[in-house]
Order: C-alpha cells, then structure tokens, then sequence
C-alpha cells in the first residue's frame, strides 16, 4: 500500500507550509461551526479542506512554490513587523518615536531633553518636537 501512495504522489506536489496552515485553519472552522451550529461556516472549511488537498495532489508544483513563497514572505514581514514593534515596547522607557514628516521615516531620540530640534537621518528635514 505504501508504495501504490508513493506511486501516486510521484510528480504530484504533496504538502507544504501552506497546506498545513490550510489545514489548521479548516480544523479550526470546523469546531467554531460545531459550537456556533452554523451550517455557512462549515461549507466554507469543506470547501478549505478540499482546495488544500487540491493543492496536495496538484501537479502544477511551479505555480504551488510559487504560491507558498508568497505566504512565506508575508509571514516573514509579519515577523519583521512584530519584531519591531517588540524591541519599540522595549525601548519606550529611554526613547521617544517620531515619525518624519515629510518621508515618514521612524527618528528615535532619547526622553526628557526638552523641546529639541530632531533631523531626519533619511530626507535631511529639520522639525521640532518635545521629548
């Protein structure tokens, strides 16, 4: 039986990162539609559930890589965002944020100095803010 499956899988695409989220998304769904008994709600995770294993069994696997890449980078940026906003909290006792106004670069200047005159490290414009 294992090989009749790895025979079928042969040139298929199978599962990735995608998928899997795919997957933990239509479990997801399929409980709230049991406790919320709404019948909309677990069509649409039938629905998931069939295009992951369509995704699975595809044997188009370019425009499939191509499609986990996508979700890839778009989980890194929400990383990178998150990061960010993590070492900002973390740094919020010592420094004050700005953003530019003219480019909207984010400027970091150290607390309690007053009214200073801050310089954009990016466009070079001088504005004043108090710290």
């Amino acid at each position: 039986m294992k090989e009749r499956l790895q025979r079928f899988m042969l040139g298929r695409y199978g599962f990735d990162e995608l998928s899997k989220v795919y997957l933990g998304v239509t479990i997801a769904l399929m409980v709230i539609s049991m406790f919320a008994d709404s019948w909309l709600l677990y069509l649409f995770s039938l629905g998931l559930l069939v295009y992951s294993y369509y995704r699975a069994f595809s044997k188009n696997i370019s425009k499939r890589q191509s499609e986990n890449q996508k979700y890839r980078n778009f989980r890194y940026q929400q990383m990178v965002k998150w990061n960010n906003f993590k070492n900002r909290q973390a740094q919020k006792k010592i420094y004050r944020f700005f953003k530019c106004p003219q480019c909207k670069q984010r400027v970091r200047v150290p607390k309690g100095r007053g009214k200073i005159c801050i310089t954009c490290p990016k466009c070079k414009i001088e504005f004043i803010k108090r710290s």
